[in-house]
């Protein structure tokens, strides 16, 4: 829930309406920031500060405070004639106004508000005017805050954080939502307390006093830990719902739903098994399509039970389409995460990030779950924060083999007890060194279910395998040869066994050469001559490279002017010649773009085909896909077994996949004699790696027999060794 599914008055009057249980508890129930420019400071105005702040706290929001002192005549007399220093006779002021708390309601509100200071949740500025010499009291009267989605409320009017405004006195406020006719005003109001905050509005002087902050602190807190339920207490005690709820300790702690708990499957009751056998250390090695994110938050959820809900959880996954993936599935499961990357909703994640780890540190907040992309998580900001960590805190990384890199295995927190790695892959293609390190780091595997698995226990759906084969033209072929001849120069001069030991500049030649095979130009007219036996069908996906028509060596930039990109081509051929109903499915559709897609292409009517490139490959989910065309296929197994996991997601109405596989080969077979030696030679290497994918491909198929005919007549032909060894460098 939103603030804008919120039913929100335009005013409110305290005589007419309960202000607090009409305004404030609502919206604070599903806010993330509230920011606050109020009147004189005291210690009144701190207790009714906290009139609807549970929800506040339990999101894990933020609170900052502009406030005035309450300067009497004397005190703006010394100042004015220099008897005593400006900041002095404020302070002074200041902690005039803290009051000794009068009964357990005070005393309650007021530790709870001194928690909330020392964990860095709330913030307080001292304002004041100040204009030629003269000094002025400060009398802004306005509210703003903020949900996780971006919305925002402002108000204003004669209300001020004073616990006669709450009570006794006619006051009124006006309210005012960024989503409605008011959002230029709401937008005025945003840039003038932010100006104020930031001490450079015109006339008023805003300054941090730690030392009132440290005085609250240390005249009022008198238990450590934050306990929302403080809010609820009122001057007469707690009712018998209240104390029931102040005892309740797991509100917000993982559990499994009732959905999953019915439903969790046994291989992924061994996984948790097994993982908490090993420390709560391991690697989860499941195919696409088989559950990995439920089966880790019910990893989580055991830790959580076995730790008496005192966890920290920090997860991590490639891209900000699985981060909000992610978020859906953790709320299920009980946790309220922090969403954490350049575009997240939630406008102030950073604060909410120190918030988390510095509470937990302290011991006020028993729990918090971070969710968060790969790239985000290597930022020096978070990396900061994440070291700071110690206790009991579990680290969760989808596509584990990703962060299997130098750099990124190095940023993977070691003072975390608890790890776990999730991947369908996790054996890195040509980098000993890098699977080791992930092995290193996460622990051996806790169940290893494969594709093969999956299909034959009903997880996937069966799949028909044909390879399509296409050829590289005379000048193509002219350019793998000289590439190839260049990357064995430079394998040569510096002896590399492995892919992770090539030189940077034999590693963009393998790149030019893969995109030559990727974008040969043969597919666009083969698989328009494929799709013309497919012009009324629905549900299918065509993956394309990452290539242009013209430049082998783009790699999903923008292309020069008269460059056509690979999925540009296949889009037009087969939206304008073929005249079908088809979009494209790439990074540049918005999360809003392509949920819309995703409806359309799962009805079947709107939409026949997506033409994709690579944003498939890892966590978005079109279980309607019944045909797949796969133009491009690099030499890594993480990637075609991605996809082909991806076309065998289970569906209505759907009973098995075909995968059309293009395979690119440099000549036809039975024209290899009329080539020189050296194209041969070359020529073996390419049909070796597209050999090896055409029998992965088909060892699980339901038709392997016809891929087992043409890798036959393909190794006898271009004399392939059945053991031979080829690498992606040769």
């Amino acid at each position: 829930m939103s603030f804008v599914d919120l039913d929100i008055r335009r005013e409110y009057r305290s005589l007419s309406r309960d202000v607090v249980r009409d305004f404030y508890t609502p919206l604070l129930s599903q806010a993330v920031l509230y920011r606050r420019a109020v009147g004189f400071f005291s210690s009144s105005a701190l207790i009714s500060l906290t009139e609807g702040l549970k929800g506040l706290i339990k999101n894990n929001g933020t609170i900052e405070v502009i406030a005035s002192p309450r300067l009497s005549d004397a005190d703006i007399e010394a100042i004015r004639d220099g008897v005593s220093r400006r900041d002095d006779v404020i302070l002074e002021a200041l902690l005039r106004e803290l009051d000794k708390p009068k009964g357990k309601f005070e005393q309650a509100r007021l530790n709870l508000l001194s928690n909330l200071i020392a964990s860095g949740v709330l913030t307080i500025k001292i304002a004041f005017l100040e204009r030629d010499g003269e000094m002025g009291m400060f009398h802004e009267k306005l509210g703003l805050m903020y949900d996780a989605d971006g919305n925002i409320v402002a108000f204003s009017g004669s209300m001020n954080e004073s616990e006669n405004a709450f009570h006794c006195n006619y006051e009124s406020i006006d309210v005012y939502t960024s989503w409605s006719q008011d959002a230029d005003r709401v937008n005025d109001k945003v840039s003038a307390f932010t100006a104020m905050w930031g001490d450079y509005e015109p006339g008023v002087t805003v300054v941090d006093f730690p030392q009132v902050s440290q005085a609250i602190v240390d005249r009022y807190k008198i238990s450590d830990g934050i306990d929302p339920n403080a809010c609820e207490i009122t001057p007469d005690g707690m009712n018998e719902e209240d104390k029931a709820a102040a005892t309740e300790p797991n509100d917000d702690a993982p559990r499994l739903p009732e959905w999953f708990r019915d439903g969790i499957r046994d291989y992924q009751k061994e996984a948790v098994g097994n993982w908490e056998a090993n420390d709560f250390r391991g690697i989860f090695d499941m195919a696409t399509g088989t559950g990995k994110t439920l089966t880790a938050l019910a990893a989580v959820c055991r830790l959580s039970e076995t730790v008496n809900h005192n966890l920290g959880v920090v997860i991590v996954c490639p891209y900000q389409h699985l981060v909000e993936q992610w978020k859906e599935d953790i709320l299920a499961f009980g946790m309220k995460p922090i969403v954490c990357h350049s575009a997240s909703k939630q406008k102030n994640w950073k604060d909410r990030v120190r918030n988390a780890v510095g509470g937990f540190k302290l011991g006020v907040i028993r729990r918090f779950c971070i969710v968060t992309t790969n790239a985000t998580f290597g930022l020096p900001f978070m990396q900061e924060q994440i070291g700071k960590l110690n206790g009991n805190c579990l680290i969760v990384v989808d596509e584990a083999h990703n962060l299997g890199a130098e750099k990124s295995i190095k940023a993977l927190p070691r003072n975390f007890r608890y790890r776990l790695g999730l991947s369908a892959t996790i054996e890195r293609y040509g980098d000993e060194d890098g699977t080791k390190a992930l092995f290193d780091f996460f622990g051996e595997k806790c169940i290893e279910y494969s594709l093969e698995d999956a299909i034959r226990n009903h997880m996937l759906t069966p799949y028909y395998y044909h390879p399509v084969f296409v050829y590289l033209e005379s000048d193509e072929l002219e350019q793998y040869v000289a590439l190839s001849k260049e990357i064995a120069k430079a394998v040569a001069s510096t002896g590399a066994k492995s892919k992770s030991e090539l030189t940077e500049h034999a590693k963009m030649l393998l790149i030019k050469r893969a995109a030559l095979v990727a974008g040969a130009n043969a597919k666009v007219n083969k698989l328009k001559e494929l799709m013309r036996g497919f012009v009324d069908k629905s549900h299918m996906l065509v993956y394309c490279g990452s290539t242009t028509i013209q430049d082998p060596g783009y790699m999903e930039d923008c292309p020069e002017e008269g460059e056509i990109r690979q999925i540009d081509a296949v889009s037009s051929m087969l939206g304008n010649e073929l005249h079908m109903k088809v979009s494209q499915f790439t990074s540049r559709e918005n999360a809003e773009k392509r949920k819309l897609l995703q409806k359309e292409f799962a009805e079947g009517k709107q939409m026949q085909a997506l033409v994709a490139i690579r944003c498939l490959d890892e966590g978005v989910n079109i279980p309607s896909i019944e045909t797949a065309f796969i133009l491009a296929s690099s030499t890594n197994p993480k990637e075609y077994i991605q996809r082909r996991g991806r076309v065998l997601r289970l569906a209505e109405g759907k009973r098995s996949a075909t995968i059309y596989d293009f395979v690119t080969l440099p000549m036809p077979a039975e024209d290899i004699g009329d080539y020189p030696p050296d194209i041969a030679a070359s020529s073996k290497s390419l049909v070796s790696r597209e050999l090896a994918r055409m029998k992965d491909f088909a060892a699980i198929a339901e038709n392997p027999a016809e891929t087992i005919s043409a890798t036959t007549e393909l190794t006898i032909a271009f004399d392939i060794k059945p053991d031979s060894e080829e690498t992606d460098y040769v």
